[in-house]
C-alpha cells in the first residue's frame, strides 16, 4: 500500500501514521469532547487507538497532524476512505475530515492543516472539488472550512453512521477549483 507523502507548513508536519503513535493518540482520542464533535466514540484503550491506526488511518490520504517544532501528535486529517460518510458528494469528490486534540483548539492548527491538505490535493491529484460537513453545534469546524475556501451548499444532512448523527444536523460545505 502507498503511504501518504510528508506535508509541511510553518508550524505543522502532516505525516503517515505508525503503530508507535498509539500511546500519543489514545489520550487525544479518548477525550469525549473530541470524538463527539467529529461523530465518533471516544477511544477506550490504547489498543483501540492502535486498531484505528491500522485500519481507519491506514491509507494514502490520511495523515497524523504533528507539531513541526517537536513532533508532538495533535490530531488527524484526511480525505477519502477514512472520512466517508453520507454527504451529497459529486462523482469522484472525496470527503475531507479532521480533528485536533482539545489542548490545541483555538490556535489555528486545523486551518493550517486543512490549508496544507488542500494545497497538496490541488497540486498532486486530478481532484477538482472536496466536500465536508460539520455538526451545526460545532461552528468552529465550519469556520475552519470557510477560512480555507469551502462554501455552504445549502444542504443539511443527518448521518446515522456517525455517533449522534441521526439526531444532529450536519451542515454541508464544498470547495471547488
Amino acid at each position: 500500500m502507498t503511504t501518504p507523502p510528508l506535508l509541511t507548513s510553518p508550524r505543522l508536519v502532516l505525516r503517515p501514521w505508525c503503530d508507535a503513535d498509539a500511546p500519543a493518540l489514545y489520550p487525544l482520542a479518548s477525550d469525549p469532547e473530541v470524538g463527539q464533535r467529529a461523530g465518533w466514540p471516544p477511544h477506550t484503550s490504547e489498543q483501540e487507538s492502535l486498531h484505528i491506526i491500522r485500519t481507519v488511518f491506514a491509507n494514502p490520504t490520511t495523515w497524523a497532524v504533528t507539531l513541526r517544532a517537536d513532533g508532538t501528535l495533535i490530531g488527524a486529517i484526511g480525505y477519502g476512505p477514512s472520512c466517508d460518510c453520507s454527504l451529497p458528494a459529486l462523482p469522484g469528490e472525496p470527503t475531507v475530515g479532521y480533528w485536533i486534540g482539545r489542548a490545541y483548539w483555538r490556535q489555528g492548527y486545523c486551518t493550517e492543516a486543512l490549508s496544507t491538505l488542500i494545497c497538496h490535493v490541488k497540486a498532486h491529484t486530478s481532484i477538482r472539488s472536496l466536500i465536508s460537513g460539520h455538526f451545526t453545534d460545532n461552528e468552529a469546524s465550519g469556520r475552519v472550512m470557510q477560512k480555507c475556501g469551502f462554501r455552504p451548499t445549502g444542504h443539511t444532512v443527518f448521518d446515522p453512521s456517525l455517533v449522534g448523527g441521526a439526531d444532529r444536523p450536519i451542515r454541508v460545505l464544498r470547495l471547488t477549483w
